[in-house]
């Protein structure tokens, strides 16, 4: 005999099967057992969360010959027909394969005929959504005013696709996401019944992997058993299987991060890509992790917010207390970021290390969170009486002790020199855009009769400050401003070089010196 997967196995066959979905089930029992049935209904929500079950069940419980409380007997021939899918009362479509105008004439057709058995024709079509709009405008009238026996069922995963005139003449109703406790709790039922021997730790984070889709936990769970078939399953089989990490190991990542050392992190992460771990789904557990972490710090009740053991919460309290919220808010957004780029990348690894040196170096960004970092951390060290250095340029104390050197110039070169040093900060603001940024470390020198050089600090200020078009430029802005013709020449600073040299006129420095002063032709 052929095997059947557990989810196929275990499709609830009665209202009293289904689970999570009360509000759902309570309000068609309550149709069913007054009388009072829709012609068309509407089951949206995720995937794996019951739209199908319930839709063959309320199939089932409109024609049963013995309802009890609103339920299929399932024991009656229609019953058993539907069931087994040889009724022809109920009809089921894909919609995804079966999306034409033409696949909605069949229908309108063949609504004409009332049922052979039972009272209803029930027409389940199945990811609605992928209809053509033509199909949408064919299925209108017949949705609206379908036969007293014909009843319509739509389910779809993606409800903003549905037309607006469709759903105005649709029941509608939203399917949740089940919680991780009841599908815990389904899957120990079912485990104990097929007498598979599994840790509760595993089934838990089997059931927190489904994100909230019961027939996700039950194709992970056929996976994980199929692959230590006749063992008993354990937490760390799971992790084996579905390529996920343990959450020590973020534990143990998110405390390098936040004592900034760069080389765990990345050795971490190196033992995750040994181990085969999938690197899409570690990013995602890691962003949850640090979200527990954030709701822990947030909100004093956590118990029905934070779906773990109370030893797990203890850790992530122990880890809470090492960071703000500011800062936690900037690792989720840097890690958010990185999962969206993780989905068409082909470097992985490599952007993940990235987003890790991001974390532990926060001067890398520029952005305001990192700045406060920065900050935080700066106090950090002067509270433990850690001397934190100002950012300068290295100058040698001998170079600090010595005087600057006076030059002498002609009284012509001197006065266009003073001229334009007195006004840089004005003609290099008035300049604009990239060429004030890179006058910025500049400093302004003489170069000769009605010349000037300019002397640049680093290479990149000097490429765009030296160009052709700027120079014409700043020799336009000073002829039409100070009515002067001045050349300009550029150059790079030399290492070493000292830019303070002081320049007076002949007369000025025999005036100081009290001496005669020889000038080199």
């Amino acid at each position: 005999m052929s095997y059947t997967a557990l989810y196929r196995k275990w499709r609830p066959p009665s209202f009293t099967d289904v689970k999570g979905q009360d509000h759902i089930v309570q309000t068609l029992k309550n149709q069913i057992v007054s009388g009072r049935i829709g012609h068309a209904y509407l089951f949206c929500g995720t995937r794996g969360t019951g739209k199908t079950s319930i839709a063959k069940i309320f199939a089932k419980a409109v024609n049963c010959e013995h309802p009890e409380d609103g339920s299929p007997c399932g024991e009656c021939p229609t019953c058993k027909n539907i069931a087994a899918g040889a009724s022809l009362n109920v009809v089921e479509i894909d919609a995804a394969s079966n999306n034409g105008v033409e696949n909605i004439r069949e229908i309108r057709d063949q609504v004409q005929y009332p049922p052979t058995e039972g009272k209803y024709r029930v027409y389940i079509i199945d990811e609605v959504h992928m209809l053509s709009t033509g199909a949408f405008n064919a299925l209108l009238k017949t949705l609206e005013e379908p036969p007293s026996y014909v009843i319509f069922i739509l389910a779809t995963t993606e409800v903003h696709k549905i037309p607006v005139t469709v759903m105005s003449r649709c029941q509608r109703y939203d399917f949740k996401r089940i919680t991780v406790e009841t599908i815990s709790d389904h899957l120990k039922a079912l485990t104990a019944a097929e007498q598979i021997q599994v840790e509760d730790k595993a089934i838990t984070y089997i059931a927190k992997a489904a994100d909230g889709a019961l027939r996700d936990a039950l194709s992970l769970l056929d996976q994980c058993i199929a692959f230590h078939y006749g063992e008993v399953l354990t937490y760390d089989n799971v992790l084996d299987v579905l390529g996920a990490v343990d959450i020590t190991v973020f534990g143990t990542l998110f405390r390098a991060i936040t004592e900034n050392r760069t080389k765990d992190c990345i050795s971490t992460l190196e033992e995750m890509v040994i181990q085969g771990r999938e690197l899409g789904q570690f990013v995602v557990d890691f962003i949850w992790y640090m979200r527990n972490l954030l709701i822990l710090k947030s909100v004093d009740d956590t118990d029905n917010l934070l779906d773990m053991s109370t030893e797990n919460q203890n850790i992530l309290k122990e880890d809470s207390n090492r960071i703000d919220q500011e800062t936690l808010l900037r690792y989720i957004r840097v890690f958010s970021d990185l999962s969206n780029q993780l989905r068409y990348a082909s470097q992985k690894r490599v952007l993940i290390e990235v987003a890790l040196i991001k974390l532990t170096r926060p001067q890398m960004e520029e952005n305001l969170d990192s700045l406060i970092e920065r900050i935080k951390s700066i106090e950090k060290q002067l509270e433990q009486g850690v001397t934190v250095a100002a950012v300068q340029k290295d100058v040698p104390l001998k170079e600090e002790m010595t005087p600057a050197e006076r030059v002498s110039l002609p009284k012509g070169q001197l006065e266009d020199l003073n001229l334009i040093r007195s006004e840089w900060g004005k003609i290099t603001r008035e300049l604009g855009g990239p060429n004030r940024a890179s006058f910025r470390e500049t400093v302004v020198e003489p170069a000769g009769e009605s010349c000037l050089c300019i002397v640049f600090d680093d290479q990149n200020s000097y490429m765009i400050g030296s160009r052709e078009a700027v120079i014409s430029e700043l020799k336009g802005y000073v002829e039409d401003h100070y009515k002067k013709s001045i050349d300009f020449k550029t150059r790079i600073r030399g290492g070493g070089e000292r830019l303070d040299t002081i320049y007076v006129s002949d007369e000025e420095l025999k005036t100081n010196i009290l001496m005669d002063i020889t000038i080199e032709e």
